[in-house]
């Protein structure tokens, strides 16, 4: 195991290209949508006030990423996602919005590489310096995962990704919820465990040996375990924590309401992407941020109220 700090596996808006133009990613403005009822309760699940003990002092911490130190925490009670918000929820936020996000308006987002087809990434001309593994996309979007020629009809259940922290605010402003702070997030997502790596335990694998959440198989990021393909599952495949949760580790990126730096926002939760031989961010006291527009094909959210 790891705990060796490294730049983690979600690119950041802005982030420099390794081409020959240098070109950055520019930053956007939030969208502003019409309002709709209330998202119905039975999409919540609620979490009844209480203090729990929040972060990570142990070796398994990545250093910088603020963690530590533990600390007992205090909540009122609140209500937050069973599962990650759906490309068919998304859509109809869309629909009755008019929204484009922060990717459309930019007219790319970043693609881990292996879900592209083949020819795509043998012509691929740019890279994220420092992180080759993912590819610039034009055209990608909520909408086209992997760009032209890719579709969410068939995963309308599966998270909406290659969403901008700014598309999630609007999301909440529009179904009368928000983002949940990184302190109800971590509540939530320990389930009613204590001093826990993972919403279930602290063992990641099965008895199959099989890992128990949506993370990175095989040797990351170059070759896949035979039989398993980089990216989301349905948002409420398996089985739900303590609390009725589904996907906190693993799966998508989650934003996070706070600001833990100038121009960041937290992600929790870490995705499909994650292997312990590079991130360990799976684990639910793990944490990293992003710039407010950035996107990518594991980045998603889930709302609270």
């Amino acid at each position: 195991m790891t705990s060796e700090r490294k730049a983690c596996c979600v690119p950041a808006g802005g982030r420099i290209l390794d081409d020959l133009s240098g070109a950055r990613v520019p930053s956007s403005t939030i969208c502003q949508g019409a309002e709709r009822d209330s998202m119905p309760l039975t999409g919540l699940r609620a979490i009844p006030a209480g203090t729990f003990t929040m972060g990570n002092d142990g070796a398994d911490a990545v250093p910088g990423d603020g963690e530590g130190p533990t600390r007992r925490v205090r909540l009122d009670a609140y209500s937050i996602g069973a599962a990650t918000v759906t490309n068919a929820e998304f859509a109809d936020f869309v629909r009755a919005t008019r929204h484009i996000t922060d990717a459309e308006r930019l007219g790319s987002s970043f693609v881990f590489y292996l879900q592209l087809p083949e020819a795509e990434r043998l012509a691929a001309t740019r890279v994220v310096a420092g992180l080759p593994w993912w590819l610039p996309v034009e055209h990608a979007s909520w909408q086209r995962p992997e760009g032209p020629g890719s579709h969410v009809r068939e995963r309308m259940a599966h998270p909406v990704v290659h969403v901008s922290w700014n598309d999630a605010m609007a999301y909440g402003a529009w179904a009368g919820t928000r983002l949940p702070s990184e302190a109800e997030w971590e509540r939530a997502a320990r389930g009613g465990l204590e001093g826990k790596r993972y919403a279930w335990g602290d063992d990641l694998f099965d008895a199959q040996g099989v890992p128990r959440c949506n993370v990175f198989r095989g040797a990351f990021p170059n070759a896949p375990a035979p039989g398993w393909a980089p990216g989301p599952v349905e948002a409420r495949a398996g089985e739900p924590n303590g609390f009725g949760l589904h996907h906190v580790c693993g799966n998508v990126w989650e934003w996070c309401a706070d600001a833990p730096a100038a121009g960041r926002r937290p992600l929790r939760g870490g995705s499909f992407l994650c292997h312990d031989s590079y991130c360990n961010r799976y684990r639910v006291a793990a944490r990293t941020s992003n710039t407010p527009e950035t996107s990518a094909s594991n980045i998603g959210f889930r709302v609270a109220r």
